[in-house]
Protein backbone atom coordinates (compact mmCIF):
# COMPACT_ATOMS: atom_id res chain seq x y z
CA UNK A 1 0.00 0.00 0.00
CA UNK A 2 1.34 3.76 -0.37
CA UNK A 3 2.45 5.28 2.58
CA UNK A 4 0.19 8.44 2.24
CA UNK A 5 -3.87 7.98 0.78
CA UNK A 6 -6.34 10.30 -0.12
CA UNK A 7 -9.98 9.18 0.50
CA UNK A 8 -12.88 10.73 -1.28
CA UNK A 9 -14.47 11.41 1.93
CA UNK A 10 -12.27 13.93 2.14
CA UNK A 11 -9.64 12.40 4.78
CA UNK A 12 -5.72 11.93 4.25
CA UNK A 13 -4.55 8.96 5.52
CA UNK A 14 -0.99 8.13 6.17
CA UNK A 15 1.02 6.02 8.68
CA UNK A 16 2.44 7.69 11.93
CA UNK A 17 6.41 7.28 11.27
CA UNK A 18 6.85 7.80 15.70
CA UNK A 19 5.34 4.87 16.48
CA UNK A 20 7.40 2.34 13.85
CA UNK A 21 8.93 -0.22 14.65
CA UNK A 22 6.47 -1.71 17.26
CA UNK A 23 3.60 0.01 16.26
CA UNK A 24 1.70 0.41 12.93
CA UNK A 25 -0.67 3.57 13.40
CA UNK A 26 -2.68 5.18 10.87
CA UNK A 27 -3.28 8.82 11.25
CA UNK A 28 -6.56 9.70 9.54
CA UNK A 29 -5.54 13.67 8.80
CA UNK A 30 -9.01 15.99 8.12
CA UNK A 31 -7.67 19.38 7.86
CA UNK A 32 -4.21 21.48 6.91
CA UNK A 33 -3.54 22.40 10.36
CA UNK A 34 -3.61 18.50 10.94
CA UNK A 35 -0.98 17.86 8.40
CA UNK A 36 0.87 20.44 9.32
CA UNK A 37 1.32 19.36 12.78
CA UNK A 38 2.20 15.83 11.83
CA UNK A 39 5.04 17.04 9.06
CA UNK A 40 5.92 19.34 11.88
CA UNK A 41 6.76 16.49 14.72
CA UNK A 42 8.11 14.33 12.26
CA UNK A 43 4.96 11.73 12.34
CA UNK A 44 5.09 12.62 8.67
CA UNK A 45 8.67 12.44 6.88
CA UNK A 46 10.70 12.33 4.11
CA UNK A 47 10.85 14.68 1.30
CA UNK A 48 9.34 13.20 -1.13
CA UNK A 49 6.19 12.08 1.01
CA UNK A 50 6.55 15.95 2.53
CA UNK A 51 5.50 17.68 -0.85
CA UNK A 52 2.57 14.66 -1.74
CA UNK A 53 1.72 15.33 2.24
CA UNK A 54 1.32 19.26 1.45
CA UNK A 55 -0.42 18.38 -1.37
CA UNK A 56 -2.56 17.16 0.30
CA UNK A 57 -2.88 19.37 2.93
CA UNK A 58 -4.21 22.32 0.13
CA UNK A 59 -6.71 19.63 -0.73
CA UNK A 60 -8.47 19.32 2.66
CA UNK A 61 -8.51 23.03 2.82
CA UNK A 62 -10.50 23.19 -0.68
CA UNK A 63 -12.53 19.92 -0.31
CA UNK A 64 -14.00 21.46 3.36
CA UNK A 65 -14.16 24.98 1.97
CA UNK A 66 -17.41 27.40 1.99
CA UNK A 67 -16.20 30.16 -0.41
CA UNK A 68 -18.43 31.39 -2.73
CA UNK A 69 -16.08 32.57 -4.97
CA UNK A 70 -12.86 31.83 -6.90
CA UNK A 71 -10.63 34.86 -4.49
CA UNK A 72 -11.71 33.18 -1.40
CA UNK A 73 -11.26 30.17 -1.93
CA UNK A 74 -7.33 31.35 -3.13
CA UNK A 75 -7.07 33.29 -0.02
CA UNK A 76 -7.64 30.58 2.35
CA UNK A 77 -5.33 27.96 -0.42
CA UNK A 78 -2.56 30.66 0.75
CA UNK A 79 -2.93 30.73 4.16
CA UNK A 80 -2.99 27.13 4.19
CA UNK A 81 0.09 27.16 2.07
CA UNK A 82 2.10 29.65 4.24
CA UNK A 83 1.19 27.57 7.20
CA UNK A 84 2.77 24.32 5.46
CA UNK A 85 5.70 26.44 4.50
CA UNK A 86 6.91 27.60 8.14
CA UNK A 87 6.89 23.29 9.47
CA UNK A 88 10.30 22.07 7.84
CA UNK A 89 12.33 24.68 5.82
CA UNK A 90 15.09 22.67 4.04
CA UNK A 91 13.23 20.34 2.20
CA UNK A 92 12.28 22.00 -1.01
CA UNK A 93 9.64 19.13 -2.54
CA UNK A 94 6.57 20.81 0.45
CA UNK A 95 7.42 24.11 -1.19
CA UNK A 96 7.49 22.72 -4.90
CA UNK A 97 4.35 20.84 -4.22
CA UNK A 98 2.44 23.78 -2.42
CA UNK A 99 3.68 26.35 -5.43
CA UNK A 100 2.57 24.34 -8.29
CA UNK A 101 -0.80 24.13 -7.00
CA UNK A 102 -1.16 27.78 -6.22
CA UNK A 103 0.19 28.55 -9.69
CA UNK A 104 -2.30 26.79 -11.34
CA UNK A 105 -5.50 27.66 -8.76
CA UNK A 106 -4.50 31.91 -9.84
CA UNK A 107 -4.80 30.85 -13.41
CA UNK A 108 -7.93 28.68 -12.89
CA UNK A 109 -11.02 29.66 -14.85
CA UNK A 110 -14.46 28.54 -13.10
CA UNK A 111 -16.07 28.38 -10.06
CA UNK A 112 -15.11 28.10 -6.39
CA UNK A 113 -16.70 24.62 -6.52
CA UNK A 114 -14.76 23.55 -10.03
CA UNK A 115 -11.74 24.91 -8.11
CA UNK A 116 -11.56 23.06 -5.25
CA UNK A 117 -12.02 19.26 -7.20
CA UNK A 118 -9.22 20.96 -9.30
CA UNK A 119 -7.09 21.15 -6.26
CA UNK A 120 -8.05 17.62 -5.01
CA UNK A 121 -7.23 15.96 -8.86
CA UNK A 122 -3.79 17.84 -8.57
CA UNK A 123 -3.12 16.63 -5.21
CA UNK A 124 -3.64 13.19 -6.66
CA UNK A 125 -1.71 13.61 -9.73
CA UNK A 126 1.72 14.70 -7.78
CA UNK A 127 1.63 11.92 -5.27
CA UNK A 128 0.71 9.08 -8.67
CA UNK A 129 3.55 11.15 -9.98
CA UNK A 130 5.93 10.71 -7.21
CA UNK A 131 5.04 7.08 -7.27
CA UNK A 132 5.66 6.64 -10.66
CA UNK A 133 9.34 8.98 -10.42
CA UNK A 134 9.98 6.69 -8.06
CA UNK A 135 10.05 2.95 -9.77
CA UNK A 136 11.84 5.14 -12.90
CA UNK A 137 14.78 5.69 -9.91
CA UNK A 138 14.92 2.04 -9.16
CA UNK A 139 15.17 1.20 -12.68
CA UNK A 140 17.73 3.73 -13.66
CA UNK A 141 19.79 2.59 -10.43
CA UNK A 142 19.69 -0.81 -11.00
CA UNK A 143 21.75 -0.66 -13.11
CA UNK A 144 24.58 0.71 -11.36
CA UNK A 145 24.25 -2.16 -8.38
CA UNK A 146 25.90 -5.41 -9.49
CA UNK A 147 25.31 -9.30 -7.75
CA UNK A 148 26.20 -9.28 -4.34
CA UNK A 149 27.10 -5.84 -3.29
CA UNK A 150 26.57 -4.74 -0.13
CA UNK A 151 24.72 -1.09 0.03
CA UNK A 152 25.37 0.88 2.62
CA UNK A 153 22.85 3.79 2.85
CA UNK A 154 21.94 6.57 5.63
CA UNK A 155 18.49 7.79 7.32
CA UNK A 156 15.52 6.44 5.80
CA UNK A 157 15.07 7.08 1.46
CA UNK A 158 12.22 4.36 1.08
CA UNK A 159 8.63 3.77 1.06
CA UNK A 160 8.12 5.50 4.33
CA UNK A 161 10.02 8.92 2.95
CA UNK A 162 7.72 8.64 -0.52
CA UNK A 163 4.39 7.77 -1.63
CA UNK A 164 5.64 4.46 -2.06
CA UNK A 165 8.65 2.22 -3.34
CA UNK A 166 11.46 4.71 -2.01
CA UNK A 167 14.36 6.49 -3.76
CA UNK A 168 17.65 4.91 -2.49
CA UNK A 169 15.77 2.07 -1.07
CA UNK A 170 14.00 2.18 -4.58
CA UNK A 171 16.98 0.73 -6.45
CA UNK A 172 18.01 -1.52 -3.98
CA UNK A 173 14.40 -2.70 -4.78
CA UNK A 174 14.81 -2.43 -7.97
CA UNK A 175 18.03 -4.55 -7.93
CA UNK A 176 16.48 -7.37 -5.82
CA UNK A 177 13.35 -7.51 -7.74
CA UNK A 178 16.07 -8.37 -11.09
CA UNK A 179 17.33 -11.42 -9.09
CA UNK A 180 20.29 -9.78 -7.87
CA UNK A 181 21.59 -10.38 -4.46
CA UNK A 182 22.30 -7.56 -2.23
CA UNK A 183 22.77 -6.68 1.14
CA UNK A 184 22.37 -3.33 3.23
CA UNK A 185 23.83 -2.07 5.61
CA UNK A 186 21.96 0.97 7.37
CA UNK A 187 23.38 3.36 9.99
CA UNK A 188 21.34 4.29 13.14
CA UNK A 189 21.34 7.41 12.09
CA UNK A 190 20.93 9.96 14.84
CA UNK A 191 19.17 11.80 16.50
CA UNK A 192 15.87 10.50 15.47
CA UNK A 193 17.09 7.11 14.69
CA UNK A 194 15.06 6.61 11.21
CA UNK A 195 17.52 4.26 9.78
CA UNK A 196 17.37 2.27 12.86
CA UNK A 197 13.75 2.53 13.27
CA UNK A 198 12.50 2.38 9.72
CA UNK A 199 15.19 1.36 7.31
CA UNK A 200 15.36 -1.59 8.48
CA UNK A 201 12.08 -2.25 9.70
CA UNK A 202 10.92 -1.41 5.77
CA UNK A 203 14.23 -4.26 4.65
CA UNK A 204 13.09 -7.02 6.97
CA UNK A 205 10.00 -6.28 5.90
CA UNK A 206 10.90 -7.01 2.27
CA UNK A 207 13.10 -9.85 2.73
CA UNK A 208 16.79 -7.92 1.91
CA UNK A 209 19.50 -8.82 4.15
CA UNK A 210 19.98 -5.92 6.23
CA UNK A 211 22.83 -5.12 8.88
CA UNK A 212 22.37 -2.26 11.26
CA UNK A 213 25.56 0.11 12.59
CA UNK A 214 26.31 3.35 14.44
CA UNK A 215 27.29 6.21 12.66
CA UNK A 216 30.45 6.49 14.11
CA UNK A 217 31.12 2.94 12.31
CA UNK A 218 31.18 4.07 9.06
CA UNK A 219 34.63 4.56 8.60
CA UNK A 220 35.80 1.43 9.93
CA UNK A 221 33.14 -0.31 7.68
CA UNK A 222 34.52 0.89 4.72
CA UNK A 223 38.17 0.46 5.94
CA UNK A 224 37.27 -3.18 5.94
CA UNK A 225 35.88 -3.05 2.66
CA UNK A 226 32.48 -4.13 3.74
CA UNK A 227 30.64 -1.56 1.51
CA UNK A 228 30.95 -1.48 -2.20
CA UNK A 229 28.45 1.56 -2.84
CA UNK A 230 26.49 4.39 -1.36
CA UNK A 231 22.92 5.22 -1.72
CA UNK A 232 21.15 7.86 -0.17
CA UNK A 233 18.65 10.39 -0.78
CA UNK A 234 18.36 14.01 -0.84
CA UNK A 235 16.38 17.05 0.37
CA UNK A 236 17.18 19.13 -1.59
CA UNK A 237 19.91 19.44 -4.82
CA UNK A 238 21.13 23.32 -5.33
CA UNK A 239 23.62 24.04 -7.67
CA UNK A 240 26.88 23.23 -5.42
CA UNK A 241 25.59 20.44 -3.30
CA UNK A 242 23.41 17.98 -1.95
CA UNK A 243 21.75 18.27 1.73
CA UNK A 244 20.31 15.65 3.23
CA UNK A 245 20.18 14.27 6.77
CA UNK A 246 22.81 15.38 8.79
CA UNK A 247 26.12 12.43 8.54
CA UNK A 248 25.81 12.54 4.75
CA UNK A 249 28.59 14.84 4.76
CA UNK A 250 30.83 12.73 6.23
CA UNK A 251 30.18 9.36 4.64
CA UNK A 252 30.25 10.95 1.01
CA UNK A 253 34.01 12.57 2.43
CA UNK A 254 35.01 8.80 3.80
CA UNK A 255 33.05 6.99 0.54
CA UNK A 256 35.90 8.79 -1.73
CA UNK A 257 39.18 8.52 0.46
CA UNK A 258 38.50 4.73 0.17
CA UNK A 259 37.23 4.74 -3.34
CA UNK A 260 33.91 4.37 -2.75
CA UNK A 261 31.03 5.55 -5.56
CA UNK A 262 28.50 7.59 -3.41
CA UNK A 263 25.08 7.67 -5.37
CA UNK A 264 22.14 10.41 -4.16
CA UNK A 265 18.68 8.94 -4.93
CA UNK A 266 15.60 11.67 -5.95
CA UNK A 267 13.12 12.83 -8.11
CA UNK A 268 13.61 16.06 -9.87
CA UNK A 269 11.19 17.87 -7.52
CA UNK A 270 14.05 17.67 -5.41
CA UNK A 271 16.25 19.82 -7.33
CA UNK A 272 16.47 23.39 -6.63
CA UNK A 273 18.50 25.19 -9.21
CA UNK A 274 17.61 28.38 -8.19
CA UNK A 275 19.84 28.41 -4.79
CA UNK A 276 23.62 27.63 -3.81
CA UNK A 277 23.78 25.77 -0.60
CA UNK A 278 24.82 29.25 1.67
CA UNK A 279 21.44 30.41 0.17
CA UNK A 280 19.56 27.15 1.91
CA UNK A 281 18.14 27.32 5.37
CA UNK A 282 19.02 24.55 7.43
CA UNK A 283 16.67 23.58 9.97
CA UNK A 284 17.93 23.37 13.35
CA UNK A 285 15.79 21.42 15.72
CA UNK A 286 14.91 20.64 19.68
CA UNK A 287 17.71 20.10 21.96
CA UNK A 288 15.50 17.35 23.70
CA UNK A 289 15.87 14.77 20.56
CA UNK A 290 20.09 14.82 21.46
CA UNK A 291 19.46 14.90 25.45
CA UNK A 292 16.92 12.01 25.19
CA UNK A 293 17.06 8.50 24.10
CA UNK A 294 14.04 6.60 24.48
CA UNK A 295 12.36 9.17 27.13
CA UNK A 296 15.46 8.58 29.47
CA UNK A 297 17.77 11.81 29.41
CA UNK A 298 21.64 11.03 28.82
CA UNK A 299 23.14 14.16 29.12
CA UNK A 300 23.99 16.17 32.75
CA UNK A 301 21.70 19.10 32.68
CA UNK A 302 22.60 22.50 31.47
CA UNK A 303 24.89 20.72 28.54
CA UNK A 304 24.68 23.48 25.28
CA UNK A 305 22.57 21.43 22.53
CA UNK A 306 23.76 21.98 18.52
CA UNK A 307 21.11 19.75 16.81
CA UNK A 308 20.99 20.71 12.87
CA UNK A 309 18.72 18.32 11.32
CA UNK A 310 20.65 18.23 7.52
CA UNK A 311 24.73 18.66 6.29
CA UNK A 312 25.49 20.03 2.94
CA UNK A 313 27.79 17.35 0.78
CA UNK A 314 29.74 19.14 -2.14
CA UNK A 315 29.22 17.84 -5.44
CA UNK A 316 32.76 16.91 -5.80
CA UNK A 317 31.98 14.60 -3.44
CA UNK A 318 29.24 12.96 -5.64
CA UNK A 319 29.44 10.07 -7.99
CA UNK A 320 25.85 10.41 -9.61
CA UNK A 321 22.36 11.39 -9.26
CA UNK A 322 19.74 9.05 -9.97
CA UNK A 323 16.67 10.81 -10.80
CA UNK A 324 13.53 9.94 -13.29
CA UNK A 325 15.05 10.75 -16.36
CA UNK A 326 18.29 8.37 -15.36
CA UNK A 327 21.62 8.46 -14.35
CA UNK A 328 23.30 11.93 -13.82
CA UNK A 329 27.39 12.11 -13.54
CA UNK A 330 29.42 15.11 -12.65
CA UNK A 331 29.21 16.06 -16.29
CA UNK A 332 25.71 15.97 -16.78
CA UNK A 333 25.14 18.17 -13.08
CA UNK A 334 24.55 21.45 -14.90
CA UNK A 335 22.14 20.37 -17.93
CA UNK A 336 20.32 18.45 -14.95
CA UNK A 337 20.15 22.38 -13.29
CA UNK A 338 18.39 23.56 -16.95
CA UNK A 339 16.25 20.56 -16.83
CA UNK A 340 14.84 21.29 -13.13
CA UNK A 341 14.53 24.48 -14.24
CA UNK A 342 11.58 23.95 -16.77
CA UNK A 343 9.40 21.86 -14.25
Amino acid sequence: MRTIEWREEGTVVTINQLKLPHETEFLELRTCDEVAEAIKTMKIRGAPLLGAAAAYALALTAHYSKAKDKKALIRELEAAAEKLRKTRPTGVNLFWAVDRILDKAHTFNGSARELAAMVVEEAKKIADEDAMANRAIGRHGAQLLEDGDVVLTHCNAGALATVEYGTALGVVRAAVEQGKKISVIATETRPKLQGARLTTYELKRDGIPVMLISDTMVGYVMYRRMVDKVIVGADRIVRDAVINKIGTYQIAVLAKEHGIPFYVAAPKSTFDPTRTSTEVPIEERSPEEVLYVGGERIAPEGVAVFNPAFDITPLKYVTAIICEDGILYKGDFSSLSRTAEKQ
